[in-house]
């Protein structure tokens, strides 16, 4: 039985691709677990350490919804890097909804004062958009290429 060039070039998968599933998911899995270390009071004290009284203090009263676009992000990175890896076509959309996330966290912070307040925190928040764009950017390249099922 041969199998044609579009089967090979599907069962194949790049180093790539592999790479970028492997990555992304060590990333998220981090990444999981600063968001569950802001659930907990010694997690927040420990996120809090190091800031001034002012910074803690707006650091604390974020709005919840932050907290749940913070969870988008980081739950739809690990999913989509798992996808990634499982060579699903899922991994597109899933990609997507936690950029979505990060972005509307990006926009929070900036209206909440965060990256005034806490100016290391912009570049902390615009490498993780950054990094959640390029997952998404390799789904997409991967789709395209017949890569993902």
């Amino acid at each position: 039985m041969n199998m044609s060039a579009v089967e090979e070039t599907a069962r194949a998968a790049p180093a790539w691709l592999w790479t970028a599933g492997a990555v992304g998911t060590a990333w998220n899995v981090y990444g999981l677990y600063q968001y569950v270390g802001t659930l907990t009071p010694s997690g927040q004290a420990a996120m809090t350490a190091g800031m001034t009284a002012a910074q803690a203090a707006l650091y604390l009263s974020l709005p919840a919804w932050i907290s749940v676009v913070f969870a988008i992000g980081v739950a739809g990175g690990l999913a989509g890097s798992i996808a990634l890896l499982l060579r699903r076509r899922a991994a597109l959309p899933i990609f997507a909804a936690s950029l979505a996330g990060y972005v509307l966290l990006f926009a929070g912070d900036t209206y909440y004062g965060v990256f005034d307040a806490i100016p290391s925190q912009l570049v902390i928040l615009a490498f993780v958009v950054a990094i959640a764009a390029a997952l998404l950017a390799v789904a997409w390249q991967a789709g395209r290429r017949g890569l993902l099922r």
